[in-house]
């Protein structure tokens, strides 16, 4: 896949470098808030999603500059392992290491098990557990490479810590995360890598349909959530990137293998 790569048109304009962050699926929603807050708190940061989503990731990569910050699109689909190591290895070529993922990218569909197919729930499976799967993996290998830690954060969710119904692949795909996102932590911890994920409840996205009864409206689904919350709230991007901000930085060094919930009280661990 070709590397987009912009920046300033002089490195004097430009903030103090700092290793770059890379934020999977980051063309909207979840991921774009994640990737515009990380270069608030001074990475630079490289955005992926699929090439369908192109225009809206260059529109992502131009609000990052603006910020002052380097930043470069790489479009791979994150469940094709030969597609995430290359990606990989044009982060480090261009910026010359990586020391932070967000391992975002992620599909759902609200089918129930009569309805699912076999074919159907590969798809969630591969792009939700084998991406994460292959982004910890060769992202973990570079970061041991280097030598100097880093942190590695995955997408987890209320439904990686609770069966939800008529969503059998999602919640298998979210449990698996949980349990990647632990196994990695115990492998990578003494090479002074962090492993995380944040687990969200109901957040206001264009995915939150998908994976919600379909044929409701938007306005109905968001009302059922808030009736769900003691807060009365949904949430938004800028929640999730919040707990990603606290995820990447040097504060959370003694927080590893924990799928962090953010859910508005709606379910406790």
């Amino acid at each position: 896949m070709a590397v987009e790569l912009w920046s300033h048109s002089s490195p004097l304009t430009r903030c103090p470098p700092k290793e770059p962050a890379l934020v999977t699926g980051a063309a909207r929603g979840i991921g774009k808030a994640i990737a515009l807050r990380l270069a608030d708190d001074g990475f630079d940061v490289v955005v992926n999603d699929i090439p369908t989503q192109s225009d809206a990731l260059a529109q992502v990569v131009l609000q990052i500059i603006a910020k002052g910050r380097l930043s470069s699109a790489h479009k791979a689909d994150v469940s094709c392992e030969s597609e995430v190591c290359r990606m990989v290895e044009q982060v480090v070529d261009t910026y010359g290491c990586l020391n932070v993922i967000v391992a975002n990218a992620g599909v759902g569909s609200y089918t129930s098990f009569s309805e699912m197919d076999s074919e159907h729930y590969d798809k969630i499976m591969s792009v939700n557990a084998k991406g994460t799967f292959l982004c910890y993996k060769y992202v973990g290998l570079q970061m041991i490479k280097q030598g100097h830690g880093g942190r590695i954060i995955g997408a987890c969710s209320l439904w990686g810590k609770q069966g939800a119904a008529s969503n059998p692949a999602y919640t298998a795909s979210k449990f698996a995360i949980r349990g990647l996102t632990q196994a990695a932590a115990l492998e990578f911890g003494p090479h002074g890598i962090t492993v995380n994920a944040y687990a969200p409840g109901a957040i206001d996205t264009d995915m939150l349909p998908l994976v919600m009864p379909a044929d409701t409206p938007r306005e109905v689904l968001i009302g059922e959530m808030k009736k769900a919350s003691p807060q009365g709230t949904v949430g938004v991007p800028k929640d999730i990137a919040n707990i990603v901000s606290f995820m990447a930085s040097q504060d959370s060094q003694f927080i590893t293998g924990q799928s962090i919930s953010v859910n508005g009280g709606v379910y406790f661990d």
